[in-house]
């Protein structure tokens, strides 16, 4: 009997001990995952009393390594990959048996973090001892691919110089005879002018169209072996690049990336009521196709530049609401840390936006995988520190941390409260006002009963009467009168300004903002910076040196990411395949040479987004069918080589207004504001019911309104980014709740009724004509055969208008529809 309890607690402790060793290797996206939202809390909030660090670990609980964390203490297994209930860090922090971090619960989104991280099998890059100090040469980290110089190079020789239209199948070509590979067939005009269509305006084609391009072509809508004349693709990609729905198309790809929403989230969601103005700044920069450099330098400084006109003043003001329109922990007591968290997601949005590179990794520790020690990260934050964040947030309610927004007359900038100029000479006025009113209250009382005590008392009184009274007329005096005729108020924008004396900043020991360690200068990224970048000036913030400095031709990352992110909307996968780390964790690109050669180019031709867009459109590559043979697609199963054009399915906002276009009901005219300025200032689902911004619209999708924590239902189902995070690339799930939203929703179930009532009456009475109007109208082409033939039995034993119904719902809730090929 001891001998088998002794094999089996020697085989229970192997297993345990492997299961350690042995853990599945975490992907890239895990360490990410756990390097920005695990790391930095566990370093911030746990290393001093569970690290090998500690003179003695509390409760024999080390959380600085894996075997650690998941061993646990003396309470059990700190972590169980998989088990929530099961892992004791998760029942600490949410307060439930022991408590911990002892001095303050963390808030609900990093608990949140922590359980998804379990959840997902707890992946953990640590090895041994944590926090080993490493010294970083940066000469060597420079000779990593994403740290070269871009040099333009030539289009290499290929054996079939016959397939290429431009330099771009060149490059494709030659890796694809590199591997033994054929490219897929041309796809066929009928499928590439929905192709185009969706991925340039985000809307199919109407019949009318299709049947524009085809007789454009000369073809009925199949290649029939022929190549599609180049000279129509072209006019049709030139009339929609012109289209001012191109804006509203791509101006919501650059929104996610900027984390575009309209409240603060996390515990106190207040509303941003003036966000909308960086949504329309976007839309009109991208259809004014300006230049991604100056579009870059605007977001990060657009208040620093100089304006000739009041139009141009007020759009680079609009343009910093990139920097203001994040996250905010408005419940937050600590006036030090909240305002070094708004620096930490100006630094995030910042650095992967437009440099792919994790720099906030390195907000607490010198960065694990990159070149970028925690001072840089100092150096960042000091220019953003210098920098005073206009958020525009009403205080009370929870919100300790209210916020101004920048108001805007003609040239002039100025400070307001978030209920205009006078909101705050308002507030005072009111207070003081109330204050008056009650001690003349209590005066009269006590003038009643002529009492010694009550003499006193009223004596006292009065004199505080007389200050009071003074206050309100200098708070009167100083408020400003009110808008007149001649005389507009001021427009209140989101964004930020320069702060009254900007200055370097101190390093956090671990992260912690009250515990400072060395000064640092202001500065840039040395990795990314050929020869000695000059430091800021003293009287400025930095930040339009800053843009500067990223937008230089000598950076190697901006123009690369930038590319890769415009491949990545047009193919459904980048060049990189983590489009937001271009550092030593991301991935290797596919294609280095072409995407050298386009980023190059695309400095030289002045950062034009649409010559881009059109130079890839025009490319063989781009126009490639989706379709292949069993041999390519086992060769090359995710398509690396790019021998086919990968199949998408289309954005949530563009299944939403595919259906509105098909039913006649799209609205085209862009939205005045937002539903959220309509509703205004307020804290969503405690005194602001999320259900004010469910408001139906038929307006295009990308002017719905985006508060956090309250998206609108169709997005949320079909995989809208949290508008929290900076997303590079929306994730394509196939959940159940996707197919019971197309069967059961009253919005599918409208259109699907307005659809079939349009082609009512727009086809006439032959059941044939009907059938082959809504296919059109759906799925941008007519009917085989075989559907037609089905359809047509399917509404004549039907034989009434619901039936008709029926079959357009049919249509809008099949696969084919939300897909482009």
């Amino acid at each position: 009997m001891r001998i088998a309890i002794s094999i089996l607690c020697v085989t229970v402790y192997s297993v345990f001990t492997i299961s350690l060793l042995n853990a599945e290797e975490p992907t890239k996206a895990d360490i990410e995952f756990f390097e920005t939202k695990i790391r930095p809390v566990l370093v911030k909030h746990c290393y001093k009393c569970h690290s090998s660090k500690s003179k003695e670990p509390k409760g024999g609980l080390l959380l600085d390594t894996r075997n650690g964390i998941r061993r646990g203490g003396d309470t059990g297994h700190g972590v169980v990959p998989g088990e929530l209930d099961e892992s004791q860090i998760i029942s600490a922090m949410r307060y439930e048996s022991l408590e911990m971090p002892p001095n303050e619960q963390l808030p609900a989104s990093v608990i949140a973090d922590f359980e998804k991280w379990v959840k997902r099998g707890a992946p953990d890059p640590r090895e041994g001892r944590s926090l080993i100090q490493r010294k970083i040469d940066f000469d060597k980290a420079r000779t990593y691919w994403a740290y070269q110089p871009i040099r333009k190079p030539s289009p290499p020789v290929l054996r079939d110089a016959s397939w290429p239209r431009t330099k771009i199948d060149e490059f494709i070509l030659a890796r694809l005879e590199a591997n033994q590979l054929q490219p897929a067939t041309d796809a066929e005009p009928i499928q590439l002018v929905r192709r185009i269509y969706v991925d340039l305006i985000g809307l199919p084609p109407t019949p009318e169209q299709v049947d524009a391009f085809l007789a454009d072509c000369g073809t009925s809508g199949t290649a029939g072996g022929t190549e599609i004349p180049q000279e129509a693709i072209e006019r049709l990609i030139d009339g929609l690049l012109a289209s001012p729905q191109f804006g509203e198309r791509w101006g919501r790809h650059w929104l996610d990336v900027a984390r575009y929403g309209e409240s603060t989230g996390m515990e106190r969601n207040y509303t941003y009521p003036h966000a909308w103005r960086y949504r329309d700044y976007v839309i009109a920069s991208i259809n004014a196709d300006k230049p991604f450099d100056r579009f870059i330098v605007e977001q990060l400084a657009g208040d620093l530049l100089p304006a000739q006109t009041e139009d141009e003043r007020y759009k680079n003001l609009v343009a910093t609401g990139f920097l203001a329109i994040g996250p905010k922990s408005l419940n937050e007591r600590n006036r030090e840390q909240f305002a070094m968290d708004i620096v930490d997601d100006q630094i995030d949005v910042t650095s992967r936006a437009f440099l792919g590179l994790t720099v906030s990794c390195a907000r607490c520790h010198d960065h694990k995988f990159d070149a970028i020690p925690q001072a840089e990260y100092y150096a960042l934050a000091g220019i953003f520190r210098s920098t005073n964040t206009f958020y525009g947030t009403a205080g009370g309610g929870g919100n300790r941390q209210a916020g101004q927004l920048i108001g805007l007359r003609g040239m002039s900038a100025s400070p307001v409260g978030v209920g205009g100029e006078n909101a705050k000479a308002g507030q005072v006025i009111k207070q003081l006002t109330g204050q008056i009113k009650k001690l003349d209250a209590q005066l009269k009382r006590l003038k009643k009963k002529d009492t010694p005590a009550n003499k006193t008392r009223a004596a006292k009184i009065e004199k505080q009467l007389i200050q009071l009274r003074k206050r309100l007329a200098a708070s009167k005096k100083k408020a400003k009168p009110e808008a007149s005729a001649d005389k507009e108020p001021a427009v209140l924008v989101m964004g930020v300004q320069d702060g009254a004396k900007p200055s370097d900043t101190k390093l956090r020991v671990r992260g912690e903002p009250n515990d400072r360690g060395d000064t640092i200068p202001r500065g840039f990224l040395t990795v990314a910076t050929k020869g000695t970048a000059a430091n800021p000036p003293g009287d400025s913030s930095g930040r339009l040196q800053l843009a500067e400095w990223i937008v230089h031709p000598d950076n190697p990352l901006t123009a690369r990411v930038a590319i890769n992110r415009f491949w990545q909307n047009l193919f459904g996968r980048g060049l990189v395949v983590s489009l937001n780390n271009f550092g030593n964790n991301g991935e290797l690109p596919s294609h280095p040479q072409l995407l050298d050669y386009l980023a190059a180019d695309f400095v030289e031709e002045g950062w034009s987004s649409k010559r881009l867009i059109k130079q890839v459109m025009m490319s063989r590559v781009y126009q490639l069918s989706c379709q292949s043979d069993a041999d390519l697609t086992e060769l090359d199963p995710q398509n690396r080589l790019l021998s086919r054009q990968n199949q998408r399915r289309m954005e949530a906002e563009v299944i939403r207004d595919a259906m509105l276009i098909a039913s006649g009901q799209l609205d085209l005219k862009p939205a005045e504001g937002s539903v959220v300025s309509q509703v205004g200032d307020g804290n969503v689902g405690r005194g602001l019911s999320a259900d004010r911004f469910a408001v139906s619209s038929t307006k295009r999708s990308v002017y719905l309104p985006i508060v956090r924590a309250a998206v609108p239902e169709i997005l949320r189902i079909f995989d809208f980014p949290e508008p929290s995070i900076i997303a590079a690339q929306r994730d394509v799930t196939t959940v159940p709740t996707q197919a019971l939203y197309m069967l059961n929703s009253p919005f599918v179930l409208g259109q699907s009724k307005a659809l079939a009532e349009r082609v009512i009456e727009n086809a006439g009475p032959s059941h044939r004509d009907r059938i082959v109007r809504a296919f059109r109208l759906t799925l941008s082409r007519p009917p085989s055969d075989d559907e037609l033939a089905r359809a047509e039995q399917y509404v004549t034993d039907g034989n009434d208008d619901q039936v008709w119904t029926e079959l357009c719902h049919v249509l809008i809730a099949s696969a084919e529809f939300r897909y482009i090929h």
